[in-house]
């Protein structure tokens, strides 16, 4: 039953794939440059200060980081530019995009802990930068609607209507309203997520690009996330609310003096730049934390539940989905799913899909369900990501293709959206956490490829190019668990017995009598780790969460975090193609198991009725 999605390599370097544009797309960039090719570019600092800069034909990295050392003071060997996944060197900027944000580092040899990173006052950067309150980072028709809100807010601006801070969660938000006073936009700053160094609520310690809440998802890179799943969200199947990324001008965003979250001593308010997320207000009732899911419509939950599928939504939670009444007396409420920061990580995780449990996920999909899973092209869907948001991860497509895929096959077969939920949620014991079900076809893929003649493609590309995913997994390997860990395992998808290798790669032999330790599938949920993975804080809600937290604001302590089973990013192209093949190769026998155990359970639930 494995389709042959993958017509064409999903790509994993940076310059080729990003050339993938479309006629429209080019049409459109070239309306927004000036005759003598000058791009418009976002400058943002690890401690969040942004700049907006016009680049020049003749500019390159040396030139930028020149002029940034002016608005900075941070001398330019101290310094690098990045851009995604790219470190930006050789002074070539022709791989970055009109509209494009920009992170400015410090080297980590000249980073101090103990004083702010960059040091220009807000009125500083105001002088050096003349761009308007709000800019969309974007000149796509996807954002059209977003458009003609930003004027409303900047009208209400200039008619001193100021934004609303937001209460709740553990990240800095703002409701932006119109001339009325009414809510129209809810404002997320890059630089004010949990842990990120101008944090309101004192969740802060880390840099932006640092591991985040999650490990795999960096500090200052969750309004990517809200983005990508606005745009994903094709046809407004799910009822994503609008958003775009924006840089936005106020006096109302916090300001930390440095590293440490303590807030500006000055009275005075500091007018700030920042990016930040910029969805559009939904106006509702309650959210479905406060509401009886059984009036929820079953339509409502499977298309919130596709869209939750393809992103590995790692917090789908009550709190964020919003419910809104109809307007007569009669009629089903409407869904509206939003916070989607934690989703595309850069690795396998665990996800928390809450409507797992609900009735409405086990009735099967509807025709025009099915059409719409067989309409997804996981391709198409990265190609368009780079290209609306290129500075996206490629190890984040990674995931967001394999979902795809995943999703697509196993309705296929006929599997409802709880069954596919639970083949990709793991299990937890008291002495740890057992791999999912996609986890296990993953961690077999790889086994696969490990025992052709994969190895010799990967010297010989290596040897043609720069492997782009050094930079996404240099500073993650130390987060996650420090311990090498073997799992022997039988591979359930075949007659006979095979080792599924080592976790963390580590070169051992195995021995007869480790093979003899094999598992099946069906016996996993026994299987327990010495170490204690501690992912208690990620599925918990928002609340508990908070107080858990509040005990020790600082990132230095640093959060218990989930295994990490399966890493996409560390393979190189052709790895990765030939991965995607073996793991399409294994869906059907899963399936078939996984409909076998069902089976099981029901006949189970049947005899135990009999009297």
């Amino acid at each position: 039953m494995a389709m042959a999605v993958f017509k064409s390599p999903i790509k994993g370097e940076f310059h080729g794939s990003r050339n993938m544009e479309s006629k429209e797309f080019k049409h459109h960039h070239l309306l927004h440059r000036h005759s003598s090719g000058r791009r418009r570019v976002f400058v943002q600092t690890e401690t969040g200060c942004v700049l907006g800069m016009d680049l020049d034909r003749s500019d390159n990295v040396h030139t930028v980081k020149k002029r940034l050392q002016i608005a900075f003071n941070l001398p330019t060997e101290e310094s690098s530019l990045t851009f995604g996944d790219m470190v930006l060197k050789n002074d070539d900027l022709s791989a970055v995009r009109n509209d494009s944000p920009l992170l400015l580092k410090r080297n980590l040899m000249h980073r101090s802990s103990s004083t702010p990173c960059l040091s220009p006052t807000g009125s500083d950067l105001q002088r050096k930068d003349l761009s308007a309150p709000i800019e969309i980072l974007s000149h796509s028709r996807c954002f059209l609607s977003l458009k003609q809100t930003a004027n409303d807010i900047v009208e209400a601006m200039k008619a001193g209507v100021e934004p609303i801070p937001v209460n709740g969660g553990m990240g800095g938000a703002y409701y932006f309203r119109n001339e009325k006073g009414q809510s129209v936009a809810i404002v997320k700053p890059t630089d004010e997520e949990p842990f990120a160094p101008n944090n309101p609520k004192g969740f802060t310690g880390k840099s932006l690009g640092d591991p985040g809440l999650k490990p795999s998802v960096r500090v200052g890179e969750t309004g990517y996330r809200e983005v990508a799943a606005y745009l994903l969200d094709h046809d407004h199947f799910a009822n994503v609310p609008p958003t775009a990324l924006v840089k936005i001008t106020h006096t109302v965003f916090n300001v930390n003096d440095g590293v440490n979250g303590n807030r500006s001593r000055e009275k005075k308010k500091l007018v700030s730049s920042k990016i930040a997320s910029f969805q559009k207000f939904v106006a509702h009732d309650f959210d479905a934390s406060d509401h009886g899911t059984s009036s929820f419509p079953v339509a409502s939950v499977h298309r919130i539940g596709i869209l939750d599928i393809r992103i590995l939504n790692t917090d789908r939670h009550g709190g964020n989905l919003l419910v809104k009444k109809p307007d007569g007396r009669f009629g089903q409420v409407e869904l509206i799913p939003i916070d989607h920061g934690l989703c595309l990580p850069e690795t396998l995780e665990d996800p928390y899909f809450e409507w797992i449990h609900w009735p409405q996920a086990s009735i099967p999909f509807s025709e025009e369900e099915l059409d719409y899973i067989l309409s997804l092209d996981p391709v198409k869907d990265c190609e368009m990501l780079r290209r609306e948001l290129p500075m996206i991860r490629e190890a984040c497509l990674r995931v967001l293709a394999l979902c795809t895929v995943f999703l697509k096959e196993a309705a296929a077969y006929g599997l409802c959206l709880a069954e596919i939920g639970e083949m990709m949620t793991r299990e937890f014991h008291a002495g740890g956490e057992v791999p999912s079900v996609l986890e296990m076809l993953g961690i077999e893929a790889k086994r696969l490829i490990a025992e052709g003649d994969i190895l010799s493609l990967r010297s010989d590309v290596e040897g043609e190019t720069e492997f782009q995913f050094d930079l996404d997994y240099s500073d993650l390997d130390s987060v996650y668990s420090s311990k090498t860990q073997t799992l022997i395992v039988k591979n359930p998808f075949s007659n006979g017995r095979s080792s599924l290798g080592k976790l963390e790669e580590e070169e051992e032999d195995e021995t007869e009598e480790e093979a003899g330790l094999a598992l099946s599938l069906s016996e996993l949920s026994t299987l327990t780790k010495d170490n204690k993975m501690g992912s208690m804080y990620l599925n918990t809600p928002r609340d508990e969460t908070e107080k858990t937290l509040s005990s020790h604001k600082s990132a230095n302590v640093l959060l218990p975090v989930s295994t990490n089973f399966v890493k996409l990013a560390d393979m190189i192209e052709a790895e990765w193609v030939v991965f995607l093949e073996k793991f399409q190769e294994l869906l059907d026998s899963a399936f078939a198991e996984r409909r076998t155990m069902t089976l099981r359970s029901r006949q189970r639930l049947g005899t135990s009725c009999q009297f």
